[in-house]
């Protein structure tokens, strides 16, 4: 690796040559400040915190995407570098909503830090004309408040890398801001409401719609039976923002807090995620059976259904039919779970915690009622749940470990890991390959299709036939493999798709990490290190062989894909114009 050398604050350093200043004062043990640039996302320059001064330059350059040069001399901490940081945050200031108390965001943003560093007390240092935007609560799943907005753009990457880039900078020069084609509303356009706008977001000016209020009201209310469901990947990140390390797992004390916030039953959407995959197994290996339509795409993301019905509505038949884990586990409380406990579906209030802000939308679309009640009724993110804790003065990290609630309180491996990417058709695998061969296989550890790659393709030989599989994560690599199959160019039987990039553990609604960590910590990589060790670790690993799941079928449904599991477990979708 070619090396070259420099300084950085007089002290020598030897680095790769055509790393950025960024990058190499990192190297020196030196963070340099940024706001607006994101690894390999948005690195554009554009806000200027990241300034550094260059000895040859006699200026002032961006060490965000300046790259180094042999003999460059660098000073991070100069008296003109401080000034010129503090004066472009004053600047920010002049147009921003300064209600910093009531932000959802506080504590928790990176402007604010970044005044409270520099030593900014004059937040009125440049007094002129500030604009009022109004909020845009158009969508289901969340809030956009350009007044918090400092134009640093790392939504507008997010959007773009996830090949929707439904919003822009509109405007020019004062009167720029972020918006959608044609001053549209968000609700107007093809937004999947996957959220990753919100957690790239560095202030408080994209938020999930709160619904903590509904939750409380619905527990306080004595004629309503309110249960509560936690997807696998929540476990694997609330303990973040009570100050745990990431890749903490927090199932145990999650399930204490829900309990003492007055929650009549807690429930496992782990178990949700075994039904989820008895009934789509049964489909896929119908499908290959029968001459049905192939490829068979997974359909647990919402984000990533809502997707297709905009961008590929002729694939549309490859989706199973599936309904999410969540909206399985949600249909069976009003039906099953309310029937053998002579409750009248009317009367519960089901609420659901996921990593997902598009599961908002999931809840409210059709054939999403089997009860003829809405299968779930709120959902509330993880950072929604740690506000509730936190309003409840609960501390988290004090609390004893306690279990699920009985009914739905048993599940596998298999399902745990359906909150990282690959985890879906692993489990899949797992069951699919049971049933055709007709014995239990002991080895289920499907690896090719594990790890945080956009991407990842494999072909196993399954009772005989070779089953090639695809898993994407992510919409523009989702779209990679879809123009595949569109042309023709795939023959794939079986392709998992999940929305966020990294699946779940990445997921709109799960704690925000400042960009300090995000650029340089695989948060990814750290959450699904939680599912995969307690998949080892679990006595069953596999969705068929949970006996609560076998018990469902045996009292209630009959059998995977029979006629009342179509009713209650599944769903059916439709294409959706781009544009109203």
């Amino acid at each position: 690796m070619e090396m070259v050398n420099i300084k950085i604050n007089g002290m020598p350093l030897s680095v790769p040559a055509g790393s950025t200043i960024l990058e190499a004062a990192r190297y020196a043990g030196i963070n340099i400040p940024t706001l607006c640039w994101m690894k390999d996302l948005n690195e554009i320059g554009a806000c200027r915190i990241c300034v550094v001064e260059v000895v040859r330059a006699k200026t002032l350059v961006t060490a965000c995407v300046y790259p180094v040069n042999e003999g460059m001399e660098i000073y991070t901490n100069s008296p003109r570098v401080m000034k010129a940081r503090k004066m472009t945050l004053e600047l920010m200031l002049s147009t921003h909503d300064k209600k910093c108390l009531s932000c959802v965001r506080s504590e928790n943003c990176e402007l604010q830090k970044l005044c409270r560093d520099y030593g900014v007390e004059d937040v009125d240092a440049f007094e002129g004309e500030n604009p009022q935007s109004p909020l845009d609560e158009t969508t289901l799943h969340m809030v956009r408040d350009n007044n918090k907005c400092i134009l640093c753009r790392r939504c507008v990457a997010a959007c773009e890398d996830q090949f929707v880039g439904v919003i822009g900078p509109n405007g020019r020069g004062f009167d720029t801001h972020i918006g959608c084609a044609f001053e549209k509303d968000l609700g107007d356009v093809a937004c999947v409401s996957c959220g990753q706008c919100i957690v790239n977001c560095p202030t408080g000016a994209l938020r999930e719609k709160d619904q903590i209020d509904e939750v409380v009201a619905a527990i306080a209310d004595p004629k309503k039976h309110v249960v509560v469901q936690t997807a696998p990947s929540v476990r694997a990140a609330l303990g973040e923002e009570f100050g745990m390390p990431i890749g903490t797992n927090v199932e145990g004390k999650m399930v204490a807090a829900l309990r003492r916030l007055g929650f009549d039953k807690v429930f496992d959407t782990d178990f949700g995620a075994d039904m989820t995959i008895m009934e789509e197994a049964h489909e896929f290996i119908d499908r290959v059976q029968n001459g049905g339509v192939l490829p068979l795409i997974t359909s647990c993301s919402p984000g990533w259904i809502k997707f297709c019905e905009f961008y590929y509505p002729e694939l549309l038949p490859n989706l199973s039919s599936c309904k999410s884990p969540q909206q399985m586990q949600g249909a069976l409380i009003k039906t099953w779970y309310a029937e053998t406990h002579n409750i009248d579906p009317k009367d519960i209030v089901s609420v659901s915690v996921m990593p997902c802000t598009a599961k908002k939308f999931e809840i409210s679309r059709d054939d999403e009622n089997a009860a003829g009640v809405p299968d779930v009724d709120v959902v509330l993110t993880v950072r929604e749940l740690a506000r509730m804790i936190k309003r409840a003065n609960i501390d988290l990290t004090m609390l004893p470990d306690e279990k699920f609630d009985p009914t739905m309180d048993v599940s596998t491996g298999a399902a745990v890991i359906f909150g990282a990417t690959g985890g879906v058709m692993e489990a899949a695998l797992r069951t699919a390959a049971d049933t055709l061969t007709g014995k239990s296989l002991d080895s289920i550890d499907y690896e090719e299709v594990r790890g945080t790659d956009g991407i990842k393709e494999a072909v196993y030989n399954v009772a005989g036939m070779d089953v090639k599989v695809a898993v994407a994560s992510g919409l523009s690599n989702a779209n990679e493999i879809l123009k595949k199959v569109k042309n023709g160019e795939a023959d794939y039987h079986f392709i998992e798709i999940m929305c966020c990039p990294g699946g779940c553990v990445n997921g709109g609604g799960m704690p925000i990490q400042p960009s300090s960590v995000r650029n340089f910590v695989d948060i990814r990589k750290e959450r699904a290190k939680v599912l995969y060790e307690e998949d080892k670790n679990l006595p069953l690993r596999k969705s068929h062989d949970n006996p609560v799941v076998k018990k469902c079928y045996a009292e209630y449904l009959g059998e995977p894909g029979s006629h009342k599991a179509h009713e209650i477990l599944h769903t059916t979708y439709t294409p959706r114009p781009k544009m109203k």
